[in-house]
């Protein structure tokens, strides 16, 4: 598909270098496929108008714990949906796709066939339910207000933000997430009076500040849109921004949580190395030992995600304090640039750690940063359009997908352009990111000049990332042998969701400066999915 029009020389380079993929596939040979786009092309094609259903093929709640599931969709609206088989404790909303109810009592695996219908056509898709104490199959996705709001966040941003998520179109790809960062509970040393007052009542019950008049109203409000909302404290008696933490209040605030209805918890260390004992492995643990018992013993599933910049290697101990997510480097946003952008030390540092991601607990790299954003270094400035280019974005979000990390935003969601959406909403790039098989992508080449990177998909298939490192385009090639795969193998550009051809043993590409070329290698005992 041409997209904005495109008839530029660069287009028809394109064009002709596939025709050549074309010309040569019979001969079983190599072929280097040529990307020159435009700097800010948008490669991500527009939707059709007929119904598509998008999201995780498999969904976990524990037994008889309050449900919540927005079927993703694209389409023109409005657009009816259905499900057959789905659990009697389950109701199903026609119009809006939302799912709500109660979790089934029973452990077990439920196979639901969903339905969408509008003018234009018609699409099924098999959705799997799985009920038992395992949560988070697939990485959480959605938006978190730190990276924009700091520690200015109000009631009004949170709403106005859940809204752009259902305007914008970001929830019919995937995103339900809308997280509250620091700055929502008491500050009694401020002299803002917003902020300060008592940070607790008299049963010992956490409060929050003026700008948050009524939690349960405003987790509500987002739960009507179909959407899921988190919640953030520290373990230390103050958090990062110095506002009352959750230390010797551990088990009231996480039942207060549950109370006010949050679906997950940021648990971020802070201030907590001011009463830990020591920096012993088991001093790091402890406090995310004893919430993470408490968050699965609560009434209603909330997603444990931990935030302790990776000490300790949290990677080989996360899952058994009880996380679904756990930080392995220090913040994105302040992470220094060097002759590449921050996020490519934060991926690369992430990308070795394959083997400690799987169903139920991945290794989190942090947030995406495109779009309107502030300055982590200099809060006070306002958000202002990423330094990034476009070949940056597109990596980046091509990395953190390859590597099974938690896809949340934290950019302005009311200051969306048309290429943040193209970047953060390309269906095939979310679908590698939480695919059911669940495993985080494999480090095939680690080079000055190049980076590849291979996951395998529950189809048969394999996403391989192809990034390049330097200032200039190169040329970046890998074989089946390195791969680990055999025989004829059809490639799939998976930014332009277009087939580029068969390829014998190797496929070559040029790649932009600080660009990737994400593509699937289709083998044919896979094709026919």
């Amino acid at each position: 598909m041409v997209q904005n029009g495109d008839c530029s020389l660069s287009h028809f380079r394109n064009q002709l270098g596939f025709l050549l993929a074309v010309i040569l596939i019979p001969l079983g040979v190599g072929y280097a496929a040529t990307f020159e786009e435009p700097i800010a092309e948008l490669r991500t094609p527009k939707k059709p108008d007929t119904p598509q259903i998008h999201g995780p093929k498999i969904y976990a709640a524990r037994p008889g714990h309050p449900f919540l599931y927005r079927i993703p969709c694209t389409g023109i609206r409005p657009i009816l949906f259905s499900a057959k088989n789905l659990p009697a404790s389950l109701r199903l909303d026609s119009k809006s796709g939302i799912i709500p109810g109660e979790a089934p009592k029973k452990r077990g695996e439920y196979l639901v066939d969903l339905q969408a219908v509008n003018a234009r056509g018609r699409i099924k898709r098999q959705f799997k339910i799985v009920v038992r104490d395992t949560i988070g199959l697939t990485p959480q996705m959605g938006w978190n207000d730190w990276y924009t709001f700091y520690d200015r966040i109000t009631d009004g941003d949170i709403r106005r933000a859940a809204a752009a998520m259902i305007s914008s179109g970001m929830a019919d790809f995937g995103y339900a997430y809308v997280d509250i960062d620091d700055g929502w509970s008491r500050k009694p040393e401020s002299n803002e009076p917003e902020l300060k007052g008592p940070a607790r009542d008299s049963p010992g019950n956490i409060l929050s500040n003026a700008r948050f008049p009524d939690m349960p109203a405003l987790t509500g409000y987002i739960h009507e849109l179909g959407l899921k909302t988190g919640i953030y404290t520290s373990p230390g008696p103050r958090t990062c921004a110095g506002f009352e933490g959750s230390y010797q209040h551990e088990e009231a605030d996480a039942l207060r949580f549950a109370q006010w209805g949050f679906d997950l918890l940021k648990y971020d260390w802070c201030s907590y190395g001011s009463v830990a004992r020591d920096d012993s492995l088991l001093v790091l643990q402890e406090p995310y030992k004893k919430m993470g018992g408490l968050v699965e013993g609560l009434d209603r599933d909330v997603v444990f995600n931990m935030c302790q910049y990776g000490m300790g290697e949290v990677w080989k101990w996360g899952r058994q304090v009880g996380g679904n997510s756990w930080r392995t480097t220090g913040d994105l946003g302040t992470t220094p640039d060097s002759s590449l952008p921050g996020f490519y030390s934060i991926g690369l540092a992430n990308s070795v750690l394959n083997e400690y991601a799987r169903p139920g607990g991945w290794n989190d790299s942090d947030y995406i940063l495109i779009g309107t954003v502030g300055d982590a270094n200099n809060i006070a400035l306002p958000a202002r359009q990423t330094q990034l280019t476009a070949e940056e974005q597109y990596s980046c979000m091509s990395m953190w997908s390859l590597m099974a990390s938690p896809l949340m935003f934290s950019g302005d969601m009311t200051a969306l352009d048309e290429f943040t959406r193209n970047v953060l909403c390309n269906s095939e790039v979310i679908d590698i990111d939480w695919d059911s098989l669940g495993m985080q992508g494999i480090v095939i080449r680690k080079a000055d000049q190049e980076f590849i990177l291979a996951k395998p998909l529950d189809d048969g298939s394999l996403a391989v990332g192809l990034f390049n490192l330097t200032a200039a385009p190169r040329v970046v090639s890998v074989g089946w042998k390195e791969l680990g795969v055999r025989g004829q193998q059809k490639v799939r550009d998976v930014w332009r969701q277009r087939n580029i051809g068969s390829f014998a043993s190797v496929f070559s590409s040029q790649v932009p400066s600080h660009g990737v070329v994400l593509v699937r290698l289709i083998p044919k005992s896979a094709q026919q999915h």
